[in-house]
């Protein structure tokens, strides 16, 4: 059972997914005005609300906000289905992301980015906790995510279904708007320390970098994720709005 002990990811999560909500704890001495939308769809949902001393709070959650929620974990979404359901897909794989606070935020960029579905693997990879749930602020919600035993092979498969694989990792001569990504496409990202292994940097199609200019080497994954992701976004609604001039 996660257990989410902030008020928007709580709020987000009971706003898109109640069913999945089991137990609501609020703490007995707060105002209830704060958390108004949350009792009003609790009650609409008939999801428990339990007034509980904040000592009892504490013992469930270090740092909570006067509220926890008790949430069905996430289930993970086979990867079929998430190529069945994308027209042009736009997938983001992951390879030993094990930062949860990384993996969150990620998350969220993923989300407001329109991506389609996360790629993990089973091994060295973060899984999808509380921590993630939260520092995505509920979007974990909303984005389909895979787990599959081999990456590598998951590559292999999908460029037999014409996705082309990016790589993203400092040192290429090669840019990362320097393609066109209006093509079917997943976008993969290294891991926090090593970045991409040598096996997984073999199975894409091409490698992209970020430029550096100031002192220091490298920058944060999530960071990197966030540019190369809306590079696909941009180019993406650059072509739809050119199309709809020519009409």
């Amino acid at each position: 059972m996660n257990k989410i002990s902030r008020i928007h990811p709580v709020l987000e999560a009971i706003r898109s997914s109640p069913k999945k909500i089991n137990k609501i704890l609020l703490q007995k001495d707060l105002k209830k005005q704060s958390f108004q939308e949350i009792l009003s769809i609790a009650n609409k949902e008939n999801i428990p609300v339990v007034f509980t001393p904040r000592n009892k709070m504490d013992q469930q959650a270090r740092r909570h906000q006067g509220i926890i929620a008790l949430v069905a974990p996430k289930k993970y979404t086979p990867l079929d289905t998430i190529m069945d359901s994308a027209s042009l897909p736009f997938l983001l794989l992951l390879d030993q992301i094990e930062d949860p606070q990384n993996l969150g935020a990620i998350v969220r960029t993923a989300e407001g980015a329109g991506v389609d579905g996360i790629i993990l693997p089973e091994r060295r990879s973060a899984g999808l906790t509380s921590a993630v749930f939260e520092v995505s602020s509920g979007a974990l919600v909303h984005v389909p995510v895979s787990r599959v035993k081999n990456l590598a092979r998951t590559m292999d498969e999908l460029r037999k279904r014409e996705v082309w694989l990016i790589g993203a990792e400092q040192g290429s001569p090669k840019l990362w708007y320097e393609f066109d990504y209006t093509v079917p496409v997943g976008i993969v990202m290294g891991s926090e320390a090593k970045g991409l292994r040598r096996i997984i940097r073999k199975k894409c199609d091409e490698i992209r970098s970020l430029p550096l200019d100031g002192k220091v080497g490298s920058l944060n994954v999530g960071s990197a994720a966030s540019v190369f992701l809306y590079e696909v976004v941009r180019q993406r609604q650059k072509k739809t709005f050119e199309a709809k001039k020519i009409e």
